[in-house]
């Protein structure tokens, strides 16, 4: 009898190790080559599609920091400060509505929900086209935000069900991918866009919403049709009767999984209260927190003004789009550096540091140069923002995991410090003021203060790393797994890394209860 033709143990009823984490060979009734197979594959599954979906999400969300520069604000009639006001309700949309998203991804799954997330957002970002006024403006802002919670936490957790721990880390990474090319790209394409002012009587900025949002809602049936839901309902939204993985490969995926953390086959109905009094008086997640809140500020405004900023030094409207996309291809590139050089060498609170050091720096430059007028200096000042500003927040991210010791805490300190980061999105949308345009020295001021006190308190943390490490007689055996990295074991499981917290509440579905947004 052929491997294809043997029976295997319904997906959802895997047998378990002896409670190890890891489980021994002979549990692993496959052969390395058929694992690799059966990974591959979901490699091209899962990872190009979770990628497009937060490579849409950012061209939707960014896309309005370059139509201010094709007279957007003046097109609908709304000052600055009311258009600051747009970008708060965009981070309240988030704030207030990521745990019902959350509840909802529990209740049909990740497959229905990501793919419903990308439509609705995309309509919205659509429908962006017709705004006529500050109400408008406000209400789809808000709209925006309530439709888009939740999808990147979805994202990650529905990586963290497919892959073990140890390969989530760097899945991560690619994910975080579809964002970083997102932003670049978002400039990019609106250097061309915006030239279609004009066509049919209608601003450049209404064919940007117009195409992008459409772009958005087709990839919502790229995902519709491609992403199955989980490994109990392994199809796609569109075509549930269709199989997208054979069922020995179904098995393969799901033991490994299972044999690399055995919690996720546990039946848990809810967080309990220890678990939420021991992370809410961890003083060191609150300092993890902090530093998210005083990072995140700062580069949400600047990235909403950094079209509008290069365009006030005398270069076109249109080619400050363009322009203002070459930093943040430049980060793409050096946030993997700095990602590899955390994760290979276990360098946790020295990237975080060396990230907001850099980008204390660039806000220095940028003060510095609204006292000259060469604008080549100026527009080096924003080139080197966008090229640092942003990969501390995931890097902070990984090093707050660490600190916890079981999923649940892990869960609800995510938690904590995604709250933070759209909390950071509130205050940031309003440090660019008209009293202070266009040179903003104001903004420039506050930012190098609140990133001044975040590099300070990853200093404090850091040297209270060190001397735990030093009472502990050095780094933990965790410490040493997760600066290995995945490494393929023909007979082990790869080795577990607590990168990306697993969800807290499990069913026999692994289905997540509280997840949080980044």
């Amino acid at each position: 009898m052929s491997a294809m033709d043997t029976k295997y143990p319904p997906t959802d009823e895997v047998p378990y190790g002896s409670g190890s984490e890891t489980g021994s060979s002979s549990e692993r009734d496959w052969s390395p080559e058929e694992e690799k197979k059966a990974k591959r594959k979901l490699d091209l599954i899962i990872m190009p599609l979770l990628t497009l979906g937060f490579f849409c999400l950012q061209l939707d969300r960014g896309n309005i920091a370059n139509a201010i520069t094709d007279d957007f604000m003046e097109d609908i009639g709304i000052t600055q400060n009311q258009f600051n006001v747009g970008q708060q309700m965009l981070s309240l949309g988030i704030v207030l509505f990521e745990i019902p998203s959350n509840m909802l991804l529990y209740r049909v799954g990740p497959g229905k929900w990501l793919t419903l997330q990308l439509f609705l957002f995309g309509l919205v970002s659509t429908f962006q086209a017709f705004q006529n006024s500050y109400g408008s403006f406000v209400a789809t802002r808000l709209i925006l935000g309530i439709t888009e919670s939740g999808f990147i936490p979805g994202g990650l957790w529905t990586l963290s069900t497919w892959y073990t721990r140890g390969e989530t880390a760097k899945r991560v990474m690619v994910f975080y991918f579809g964002n970083q090319f997102g932003q670049a790209s978002a400039k990019l394409l609106a250097y061309g866009i915006l030239h279609m002012r004009g066509v049919g009587g209608k601003a450049g900025w209404f064919w940007l919403f117009v195409l992008m949002g459409t772009f958005t809602v087709l990839c919502g049936c790229v995902l519709g049709f491609c992403l199955p839901d989980s490994f109990k309902n392994p199809h796609s939204t569109f075509l549930p009767k269709v199989e997208i993985f054979t069922e020995r490969e179904l098995y393969i995926l799901n033991k490994r999984v299972k044999l690399d953390d055995p919690a996720k086959g546990h039946k848990k109905k809810r967080i309990g209260l220890p678990a939420f009094k021991k992370a809410f008086s961890n003083w060191r997640m609150w300092i993890h927190v902090l530093i998210t809140l005083c990072n995140n500020g700062p580069q949400r405004g600047f990235d909403t003004y950094a079209p509008s900023l290069v365009e006030e030094f005398g270069f076109g409207s249109l080619s400050s789009n363009a322009l203002a996309s070459v930093g943040l291809f430049i980060q793409i590139p050096v946030s993997f550096t700095f990602s590899y050089i955390s994760d290979r060498f276990n360098k946790r609170g020295e990237t975080v540091i060396t990230g907001l050091s850099m980008t204390i720096l660039a806000y220095i430059f940028n003060r510095s140069f609204t006292e000259v007028n060469n604008r080549g200096l100026r527009y080096f000042g924003v080139v080197w923002t966008q090229t640092f500003g942003t990969f501390s927040h995931p890097l902070n991210i990984t090093w707050m995991s660490l600190t916890c010791t079981d999923s649940e805490e892990r869960a609800l300190a995510m938690a904590m410090v995604i709250m933070g980061a759209n909390m950071a999105g509130i205050y940031g949308a309003q440090l660019y003021r008209s009293d202070d345009e266009p040179r903003y020295r104001r903004a420039f001021s506050i930012c190098i203060a609140a990133l001044s006190l975040g590099a300070l308190l990853a200093i404090i943390r850091k040297v209270d790393e060190i001397f735990i490490r030093r009472r502990g007689g050095g780094p933990t055996e965790q410490d040493r797994i997760d600066a290995e990295g995945e490494v393929y074991d023909e007979l082990k499981p790869a080795a577990p890394s607590n990168t990306i917290p697993q969800p807290s509440l499990v069913s026999g579905n692994v289905k997540p209860v509280v997840v949080a947004e980044t």
